[in-house]
Formats: structure tokens, sequence, C-alpha cells
């Protein structure tokens, strides 16, 4: 019942505009990891170096470069979960205050607003900002995983065990790297939720627009022209 009273103080127009913000966080993210061929994402071309990488570092000795590598994409990973719990603590702590949610209201000068109704707006950043947490504490471990079987590879590269760790190593990474990717989706899309805070309108607003930006950096980036250049080279 309760759920019900504070659905009442949402309409049509608000119901819209979380459903189109849900269903792009879903679809760019789709899009993103299952690009067409003739246009792939910059996630789907690094998953391409990540394979090269770990090819070449069967024959690089020593093998620090890699493990300073790897130690560099974890401190990522604990960076953003790290964030995000700030960012859920801070959430949590607001909807305890009441206080606080009015201020938060009457600074947006949208003192008619019940508090309720902003806790139920915090509650979807929260959503996002946990879902980003998951993905970052995933990825880290999974980077740890690929840190122990490329250790296990044996240093004699005509082994033919050292490639096939290689591989091992290299698809874990480039799931580790999609979990990342997913978590720095969600970062976005929880700032993109803030708009809501202004309305239903400012969240489709934001929702575009992030998707916009998502989009770009993936398949119309300088960096993608360049990562696609070495790959036409090779």
């Amino acid at each position: 019942m309760e759920l019900l009273v504070r659905l009442e103080y949402f309409d049509l127009l608000d119901a819209f505009a979380v459903l189109f913000f849900l269903v792009s966080w879903v679809a760019i993210g789709w899009h993103i990891e299952n690009p067409p061929r003739s246009k792939p994402s910059v996630s789907s071309l690094m998953a391409n170096y990540r394979r090269e990488w770990m090819v070449q570092y069967v024959t690089r000795q020593p093998r620090i470069f890699d493990a300073t590598i790897l130690s560099t994409l974890r401190l990522g990973t604990t960076f953003f979960a790290s964030a995000c719990m700030i960012g859920i603590g801070g959430g949590l702590a607001l909807i305890g205050n009441q206080e606080q949610l009015r201020g938060l209201a009457q600074d947006l000068s949208l003192e008619s607003a019940p508090a309720l109704v902003w806790e139920v707006k915090i509650l979807l950043i929260l959503l996002l900002l946990a879902s980003g947490f998951l993905k970052f504490v995933w990825s880290h471990r999974l980077f740890g995983y690929a840190a122990v079987v490329m250790a296990a590879a044996p240093n004699d590269e005509d082994n033919p065990l050292a490639l096939h760790r290689a591989q091992q190593s290299a698809e874990i990474n480039i799931t580790a790297a999609r979990s990342y990717n997913r978590g720095l989706r969600s970062v976005y899309f929880a700032l993109a939720a803030l708009g809501w805070m202004l309305g239903a309108i400012p969240l489709i607003a934001a929702t575009v627009f992030t998707s916009l930006v998502l989009w770009r950096r993936e398949f119309a980036s300088h960096s993608r022209v360049v990562l696609l250049d070495k790959e036409v080279r090779k």
C-alpha cells in the first residue's frame, strides 16, 4: 500500500522517462558489446589488443612491464568502486534525513514535492551506483585471476603451455574489462539520473545526452580512428 501511495505522486511522463532511461542504459551497453562487424566499437577493438598483448607477453623477458599494466588496471577498478561506495553512503544518508531532502527541494525551487518523491528519485541513482560497484568489484577480482593465470605461464616460450596460458589470461582480461566498462556506464547513467531531480523532461534530455556521449566515444572518437588504423596496418 505504501508503494502505491508513493506512485501517486508520479505521472505518466515520469514513468515514460524512467522507462526510456532504463531501456537506453541497457540498449547502449548491448550495442557497444555487440557492434556490427562493419563498425566495431572501441571496446571490441581493445579486446583484440588485449589478446595481442598476451601473445607478446609470452616472449617478453622480464615480464615486469606486464605485471605493472595489470596492477594499474586493478587500481582503476578500486578507485571507482570506492567512489561508488561513497556515493551510495551519501545517498542513503540523504534519504534518512528529511530536513536535508526539504532543503534540496527548496534549493531547486520545488518545494511542493514531498520528501518521498525525492527518496524514489535518489533510489534510482543508488540503483545505478550499486550496479557500478558490483561491476567494479567483479572486474577487480577478474584482473586478479588474469594475473594468476599469467604467473602460471611457463618461462620457456617454446613450451606449448605458455601460449595456452596466455590465451586463457587474455580471455579473462577481456571479461574483466567488459565488467569495468559496464561499471563506467552505470556511473555515467547515475549522473544522468540526477536530471530527474528537475523533472521528467530533464531526465529524458540527460539520458539522450549521455547515450550520445557513450556512442561517440565508442564509435566516432579519435581514439577509435587510431586503433582502427593500427588494425588495418597489421
